[in-house]
């Protein structure tokens, strides 16, 4: 099934429960949090506690949360006691994702992967058997609003080719546009900001994405 991920950087944080509330309407059930520190991108976002506040008020929400951060292992407990339903880490920052990935999975969430754009895809096949989620960057971390990099859907290819069964997810500058390549590419968890939250019409959009399922 084809997953419609919003991505909480994008959303209006002074209405965030209404807009909140409105997306179960539209049939949403994942939320996805970019978390940045400022180091590994340039820009600063969420942490814990606004997690555990979402999750608080909202329990029914499948809270994807991708670490966009050189040290993952150090708020990693906190993000899951915080409602982390998922946890993304990236491949850039480890020489050996091995051992935090089996971590995440013995937490009882599941781990994920993500490259950004100009990291070689083959990096993490040794990992594939251990991941539930792959995410492809299709615009280098660290800001919204980005131009999608059609290239990078070569990735996605690659992994189903390699008999991936996970989802891959793709994050960056995805919109009603893009969509259908991207799906069409063996993705399924599409994540939106710009092209989601400020949509004119929200249920448009998920009408879009249901019918390539």
């Amino acid at each position: 099934m084809i997953e419609i991920a919003p991505s909480m950087l994008a959303a209006d944080l002074m209405n965030l429960g209404k807009d909140l509330a409105d997306l179960q309407n539209h049939g949403i059930t994942t939320l996805h949090f970019d978390v940045m520190d400022a180091h590994f991108v340039p820009n600063l976002s969420f942490g814990p506690d606004f997690c555990k506040a979402v999750h608080k008020l909202f329990p029914d929400y499948f809270l994807d949360v991708h670490l966009m951060m050189d040290n993952p292992e150090r708020l990693l407990d906190s993000f899951i006691a915080a409602g982390a339903a998922s946890v993304t880490v990236h491949a850039e920052v480890l020489d050996d994702a091995g051992p935090l990935l089996k971590k995440i999975k013995e937490m009882g969430v599941e781990c994920g992967i993500s490259v950004k754009p100009g990291t070689d895809i083959r990096k993490i096949e040794k990992y594939l058997h251990l991941l539930d989620r792959v995410l492809i960057m299709t615009v280098e971390p660290g800001f919204g609003g980005q131009k999608f990099m059609e290239s990078q859907l070569e990735k996605i290819v690659w992994l189903r080719e390699k008999g991936f069964k996970g989802r891959i997810g793709v994050d960056g500058g995805v919109n009603t546009e893009n969509a259908s390549r991207i799906v069409q590419a063996g993705a399924d968890v599409l994540v939106m900001g710009t092209a989601f939250f400020r949509a004119a019409d929200r249920a448009e959009v998920v009408k879009k994405v249901k019918e390539w399922q």
